[in-house]
């Protein structure tokens, strides 16, 4: 992706652009607020926004909303994570204005009418009962509930059904105003335009809103212990995490530890714990490592699924390379050839447009900058074995593992 130009609004909204020669472009808004933002008694309003927020505008009722890129062959959607909100879309190029214009009328004057907020709920509903019914995705969340535990950030994005069942469309405003700050928002955008074109389009949409500046501060993560759970799920296959709180996202050890973590069980065939689980014993179907980095913490985990009978040897294979990360340094071709991957899948991701543009806007918001590949590829070129060695004795303590199995 080409480089970026950035811009920064009197009301403190950012834009963001990456040039691209495609007639296709993409567009998103990026707001620093998610579920870990939600007080007392708010749990699942977050998520709730991602479905209401496309019922009705001041000036749009629910179906222009929907029509009004998709008449033109163009695409929209949203999601929420535990520290962002996002909707985005893509459209041909010629239809930048109106997808400026139809995001700002989102973002700032939708309405969250009641009958469509109640209409919603029963969607929602499902959408938990539907996660509740796939364990194999539902334990991730569980996880996090498990090392997080007392926090906002510990719970799981969706809510439920009895907490969502109250919320009309005052609840949601009162959120809404509170969290939607305009120096917590990036407009982001990748496409075959000019930078000025979309500084112009972005003052005239985004440029009116009346500054509104974030006053309250994220409640600082609790302590921690590690723990053991079972629960019993009735499945035919049991699925097991094991892990700990991890690198924060601001964290100077963050991107040799993205590297271990790639090593260890990244989406590779050749990580180390898909040949030794899966190649060499045919103990498992899925196994994977990962590493989530929050502004102030982060999760790592190592899940697997397998029979229950085989949970303990699974177990006992993956300490032994959690051992090997602590104890052995890479030797000089496995260190060149685990730089080289790593640096390969980030250009490789780089080319989805759609991606990276939402990656520009996330940088922006968190650090008002964003490094180019090449400077990414330098700092992952220039960690030794002994840099690797010491983060992973530094950050892979089995004895801060917590276990969570379903069974």
């Amino acid at each position: 992706m080409a480089e970026y130009e950035y811009h920064r609004l009197e009301n403190g909204i950012r834009v963001i652009h990456s040039k691209t020669d495609t007639p296709v472009a993409h567009m998103g808004v990026v707001i620093n607020t998610g579920s870990r933002d939600e007080l007392e008694g708010e749990h699942g309003i977050a998520h709730m926004i991602e479905h209401v927020i496309f019922k009705g505008t001041r000036k749009r009722k629910a179906y222009n909303v929907i029509s009004c890129l998709e008449n033109v062959g163009g695409e929209i959607d949203a999601y929420t994570t535990k520290e962002e909100t996002c909707v985005y879309g893509t459209f041909l190029k010629e239809y930048y204005g109106r997808a400026m214009e139809l995001f700002s009328d989102i973002i700032f004057n939708s309405t969250f009418p009641d009958h469509e907020c109640e209409k919603e709920k029963e969607v929602i509903a499902d959408e938990i009962n539907s996660y509740k019914d796939t364990p194999m995705d539902l334990i991730f969340d569980d996880f996090e509930d498990l090392i997080f535990s007392g926090h906002s950030l510990g719970r799981n994005i969706l809510g439920t059904p009895e907490s969502i069942a109250n919320y009309n469309h005052t609840d949601i405003l009162q959120f809404t105003n509170r969290t939607y700050n305009t120096d917590q928002i990036a407009v982001c955008s990748a496409g075959p335009v000019g930078f000025q074109t979309i500084v112009r389009l972005a003052e005239r949409y985004f440029g009116c809103i009346t500054p509104h500046l974030r006053n309250f501060k994220r409640t600082p993560i609790n302590g921690y212990t590690p723990k053991y759970q079972e629960v019993d799920m009735d499945t035919h296959q049991s699925h097991c995490i094991i892990g700990c709180r991890a690198y924060s996202i601001e964290h100077q050890n963050r991107l040799a530890f993205d590297l271990i973590n790639n090593i260890l069980g990244g989406p590779g065939m050749n990580c180390r714990l898909n040949l030794a689980l899966r190649e060499k014993h045919g103990y498992t179907y899925n196994i994977e490592s990962f590493y989530t980095p929050y502004t102030d913490t982060g999760v790592f985990g190592i899940y697997f699924g397998t029979d229950y009978e085989k949970i303990d040897k699974c177990l006992s294979i993956t300490r032994k390379e959690l051992h090997r990360l602590r104890d052995e340094r890479l030797g000089i071709l496995q260190l060149e050839r685990a730089k080289k991957q790593m640096i390969g899948q980030i250009a490789i991701s780089s080319e989805n447009y759609s991606g990276s543009m939402l990656n520009l806007g996330r940088s922006c918001l968190l650090f008002d900058t964003i490094d180019p590949l090449s400077e990414i590829c330098e700092k992952i070129n220039r960690f030794s074995s002994s840099d690797l060695l010491e983060v992973a004795n530094e950050s892979l303590v089995e004895d801060n593992f917590s276990t969570l199995i379903f069974k």
